[in-house]
């Protein structure tokens, strides 16, 4: 017997069941995951956008809106411009058709590597209840668009603002056939208090989140 094995037969004895575990209790367990049950979540209020930006800003990423999807390369040459960042930048393939180069800035469709600055990227879901961002691997959503570059520039509809993260999960698994092989969550510039519990902000990934909310 593994030692798992001998673990887990140990608590089924102490707890009065048999070692082996029988249909009827390997068919329960299977509807209560199924089911996805939630545990107790805090209040939101209703307003879930409003709620969002407060928690967002208070992670130190910043927002903007723009009215159409061909409205955002004047809003990221417009907030790079204000903090004398460079003009070039990568993006995910749904922002390939937007017209870059009227605004001055040269975007290449590609993952990020090493030595890019700037990534702009969609998002899944932004979550209300912790400003959040969901992001869901995939060949036309590279993960590492939003994770090197110094400053991260994401997209996001009002209308994929949920409440909480279960929302997040439960929108991922209507609208998603599988789950895709990673699923990261952005709350804010990257950062860390382990030198002398001194916040520091950009030690794992962007020094910068930026967000550019469409309705």
């Amino acid at each position: 017997m593994s030692a798992r094995a001998n673990i887990l037969a140990r608590i089924r004895t102490a707890q009065g069941r048999a070692v082996t575990g029988h249909s009827e209790e390997r068919e329960a367990v299977a509807q209560y995951i199924a089911a996805h049950p939630q545990g107790p979540r805090p209040q939101v209020d209703a307003d879930i956008e409003a709620r969002f930006r407060d928690r967002a800003l208070n992670l130190s990423t910043t927002i903007d809106t723009v009215t159409t999807v061909a409205d955002i390369p004047a809003a990221v040459a417009r907030y790079l411009r204000d903090l004398n960042l460079v003009s070039t930048a990568v993006c995910w393939p749904e922002f390939a058709g937007l017209d870059w180069a009227a605004q001055g800035l040269r975007v290449e469709v590609r993952s990020a590597g090493g030595d890019d600055l700037v990534g702009i990227t969609g998002a899944f879901c932004a979550i209300a209840e912790t400003g959040t961002l969901m992001m869901c691997s995939g060949p036309d959503t590279p993960p590492a668009t939003s994770l090197l570059p110094e400053t991260h520039i994401a997209v996001v509809s009002r209308n994929r603002i949920v409440t909480g993260m279960e929302d997040g999960w439960a929108l991922l698994r209507r609208e998603r056939d599988a789950l895709p092989r990673a699923v990261n969550f952005i709350s804010g510039p990257s950062r860390t208090a382990d030198i002398e519990q001194t916040v520091t902000l950009g030690a794992h990934g962007p020094y910068r989140v930026h967000l550019l909310l469409l309705p």
